[in-house]
């Protein structure tokens, strides 16, 4: 069985994401065939618009499939990681700037590589199921597959939350904060694909969308959050001592401190385009193996699952400007390139 099964009908290519009992998590096999016929589909006259779903009730995408990455660079080997990357965040951009209409229903988890995936197309559906979510910097990583492009679009400060905390995004939150499009109920969603697969033109009814608790919640998120530095927004949020500054303190407990001083630095004021984007997180995932977190992050999280992460700054004060930047900086000849 396939890890995507990529099929045409009526006027629609689609690729459906077929890994349910994984959360149809990404592996790099699954971006570059993924890619190869997005690619072949852009000059094939029979495909007017393409589909993008996840298999299974639970999941379209839980994001990309990181442990096989951390335990090659556990052994020494930083290019299973990196080569995924690069390839990952090529065909980001693809479906950004698809010249064809692409709809990604976007059912149960969405988180991390599945926001790439399916939260930069243009036509992005949620249902009553949807809940999206940024938990990079819990393994060690930083909001990557163009997340710091839309984390920093997000209104007010609300996008330093989102990446800071991993706090899930429902269906109207993620419309609010602009990782959605359209709600329609799930119940809904077969005839949709019909009628798109039929017609070939994604004329998507409007229903009103669910109401934003985070939209509710962004006076109280722009002042606990609106501090130049990490230290200063967990301050903030130990003085406040609400229960909502409580649960984000916990969360942000829980991260690695150089992924969150890199974060908010990536995140505020935020890329110009998402091309810009893709690549200075390139540079800071190309160098995460080696020279941040993300060994022990996943092993923590994902490998061990003992929650008991060593990270290599023991607080966020320890955390310095220079040791963003260096993170940052370009990095030659293995800079990413979108033609690549």
């Amino acid at each position: 069985m396939s890890e995507i099964e990529i099929r045409k009908e009526g006027r629609a290519g689609i690729l459906t994401l077929n890994r349910p009992e994984a959360l149809n998590a990404l592996t790099h096999q699954i971006c570059l065939n993924a890619e190869a016929a997005l690619r072949a589909w852009i000059n094939d006259p029979e495909v007017a618009v393409v589909i993008l779903e996840g298999a299974g009730p639970r999941a379209f995408c839980s994001g990309g499939d990181v442990v096989q990455a951390a335990q090659a660079a556990r052994q020494g080997d930083y290019s299973l990681g990196r080569n995924f990357w690069r390839d990952e965040y090529r065909l980001n951009l693809l479906l950004a700037e698809y010249p064809k209409p692409i709809i990604s229903f976007l059912h149960g988890f969405v988180m991390g590589g599945g926001v790439g995936f399916g939260g930069l197309v243009s036509h992005r559906v949620v249902g009553e199921s949807t809940q999206v979510a940024m938990p990079e910097c819990g393994i060690g990583l930083i909001p990557d597959v163009g997340g710091t492009w839309l984390l920093s679009r997000v209104p007010g400060e609300a996008g330093l939350y989102l990446g800071l905390t991993a706090a899930r995004m429902g269906p109207g939150d993620a419309i609010w904060a602009g990782f959605a499009d359209h709600f329609i109920p799930e119940a809904d969603w077969p005839a949709l694909k019909a009628q798109l697969i039929a017609t070939g033109q994604p004329d998507l009814s409007h229903h009103l969308a669910p109401e934003s608790p985070l939209a509710a919640q962004s006076a109280e998120i722009n002042r606990l959050f609106s501090a130049d530095s990490i230290p200063a927004i967990m301050t903030a949020l130990e003085a406040d001592g609400s229960d909502f500054a409580a649960s984000a303190l916990k969360a942000l407990r829980r991260n690695s401190p150089l992924s969150m001083a890199s974060t908010l630095a990536m995140i505020r004021p935020g890329p110009a385009t998402l091309a810009e984007a893709l690549r200075q997180e390139f540079r800071w995932t190309w160098r995460s193996m080696d020279q941040g977190d993300f060994i022990e992050g996943v092993r923590a999280q994902l490998i061990d699952k003992d929650r008991k992460p060593v990270w290599q700054h023991a607080s966020t004060a320890e955390v310095t400007a220079e040791d963003v930047a260096a993170m940052l900086a370009p990095l030659g000849a293995d800079e990413w390139e979108e033609d690549q």
